[in-house]
């Protein structure tokens, strides 16, 4: 196989459509689908030879455009900021409940595939996206959208009416993003034939309402011609000693993958112990490794697919299929891979409909158990419009001030989830500390809440001497004091460089004079006390 690997930069919008959202509105993809790829290609097929439509009994037609075993055209991926082809993040990626990937901190990420730790409290999937390793780190990439509001005009007529005027949305691929196509080829004259299009015109229209301004891509840059010996989906070599020497197999999905039963069905039933049937996955992995697997595990989910055919003006039928990251974990029985086979797996690709990208499988390609994911520097080239007017200024810093207040909400939530009360101190003596503090709440001021501790009766301030709070079971009074007294060191907060955000050119953090004159450090210090004291009465056994 030949491979030709080109960049395309989305000028407009595009506009690859899912099944994702409601009847009223077009969601795209994360990515560019093959078959979009590949009906650019035809269109210039037949503008060269003057073509009103394709002849399909023509054995180079067919060869170039239809045939999984001759030509395939992949997904074209997010593009790294280093010029590589980003990849989906597997499913079997979990992170901590209340974890979060910032520019500041990275994200411990475990891989359960390989190891399911339980040093994870409550873990969850690290959601989809794209991923790929720069200087020895592992960036993590996702789509910028844009969101557009039409409106149903009358053609005639050229407006709404009464009978023509629903509004509907378009949920786009933003403009200026660069993505990764990569095409193979049986034969070097195939691939000649296809790089020789590519290179007739920069400009390639892909994608959905391309008379309403979407669609506009701009090819950037094409490789030349290499054989797929020297290339590799992965960036991973198939001798290497790691994907050969496992008494395991692990399948990961690069693309969505279109499988049937026994019975000629579409099938989506993920490989299991529990299953007596033949599992459509199990089945094509034997016949071409010609051995016995047996499943470990799974990390998956389904997904529905369908598309477009422009010579029928009609969509494609839809079908199950499943999703692009999903992993699989095999028992090898009594026989070991090779790297004939990998390759042989990896370079045609399993399932149908393979010409237009699905199909793409990775085997034993994840090797970390325990790693950082990390967002990927932001180019220096890219720098934020300024703000022209006052409006605009006072939108962003709105904007930036609510955004502010989400997150500090969140490190509320997340702080309360591990802390609570001990001891015995009876419910009226926490309802007066929740009450004194909303009274504080709405002008920020502290002092009426310390002035509650300092004056409380002997029996009183006895209960919240002996009561406790925290890992190291410090007296509630004391640690009620420390917060009421410095509110603006945030004790309670675990990362501070965490708490600030930037719309346009406006800035907001925690430190800075907005937060100062508003009072935000003694309003959130409050709203923290009255939460445990209303969390606490609400707690039986303390």
């Amino acid at each position: 196989m030949k491979v030709i690997t080109f960049s395309v930069r989305t000028q407009q919008p595009l506009l690859a459509t899912s099944f994702e959202g409601d009847p009223n509105s077009d969601v795209s993809y994360s990515y560019i689908p093959g078959s979009m790829v590949r009906g650019a290609v035809i269109r210039r097929y037949m503008k060269q030879h003057g073509l009103s439509e394709l002849d399909l009994a023509k054995d180079d037609v067919k060869r170039l455009f239809f045939d999984g075993n001759s030509t395939c055209y992949l997904n074209a991926y997010l593009q790294s900021n280093e010029g590589k082809r980003t990849l989906p993040v597997p499913r079997s990626w979990f992170q901590g409940k209340n974890a979060e990937l910032t520019d500041e901190s990275p994200l411990r990420v475990d891989d359960f595939s390989l190891d399911r730790g339980d040093e994870l409290e409550n873990p969850k999937p690290v959601g989809e996206g794209f991923w790929t390793t720069e200087r020895g780190s592992i960036n993590y990439y996702t789509e910028k959208r844009r969101i557009n509001i039409h409106n149903q005009r009358d053609r005639k007529k050229g407006r709404s009416t009464q009978g023509e005027g629903e509004i509907f949305r378009y949920e786009a691929i933003d403009s200026e993003q660069t993505f990764q196509a990569v095409i193979l080829c049986r034969s070097e004259t195939d691939a000649q034939v296809i790089r020789d299009l590519l290179e007739k015109s920069s400009d390639i229209w892909l994608g959905g309402s391309q008379s309403a301004g979407y669609g506009h891509t701009k090819i950037t840059k094409i490789t030349n011609i290499i054989d797929a010996h020297a290339w590799n989906e992965v960036n991973i070599p198939v001798d290497d000693d790691d994907r050969t020497d496992r008494d395991f197999l692990t399948v990961t999905l690069l693309s969505d993958l279109i499988l049937r039963d026994d019975w000629g069905q579409y099938a989506i039933i993920p490989p299991s112990t529990k299953h007596e049937i033949s599992v459509p996955l199990t089945r094509e992995l034997q016949k071409i490794l010609s051995g016995e697997i047996q499943p470990i595990r799974c990390f998956t989910s389904s997904t529905i697919v369908g598309g477009f055919n422009r010579k029928w003006g009609l969509p494609l039928p839809t079908v199950p299929a499943l999703a692009a990251g999903s992993v699989f974990v095999f028992e090898l029985e009594n026989f070991s891979l090779t790297p004939e086979q990998i390759q042989a797996i990896e370079i045609k690709g399993i399932g149908e409909r393979r010409t237009e990208g699905f199909g793409r499988v990775a085997i034993n390609w994840l090797n970390q158990e325990k790693f950082q994911l990390k967002l990927p520097n932001k180019s220096s080239s890219i720098s934020l419009p300024g703000l022209q007017t006052d409006i605009s200024y006072t939108l962003a810093a709105q904007m930036a001030e609510r955004l502010l207040h989400k997150k500090i909400e969140k490190a509320l939530q997340t702080y309360l989830g591990y802390q609570s009360i001990k001891g015995e101190i009876c419910n009226s003596q926490l309802s007066r500390l929740e009450l004194v503090a909303k009274q504080a709440v709405t002008t920020g001021d502290c002092n009426l809440v310390l002035s509650l501790l300092n004056n409380l009766p002997p029996h009183g301030s006895s209960q919240f001497e002996k009561a406790k709070i925290g890992e190291n079971n410090q007296s509630l009074k004391q640690q009620l004091e420390n917060w009421l007294s410095h509110p603006n060191y945030w004790y309670w907060v675990s990362n501070k460089q965490e708490l600030k955000v930037k719309v346009a050119n406006v800035e907001r953090s925690i430190n800075d004079e907005f937060a100062i004159s508003n009072k935000l450090a003694e309003k959130y210090t409050l709203r923290l006390i009255m939460a445990l004291a209303k969390k606490a009465t609400k707690e039986e056994n303390r």
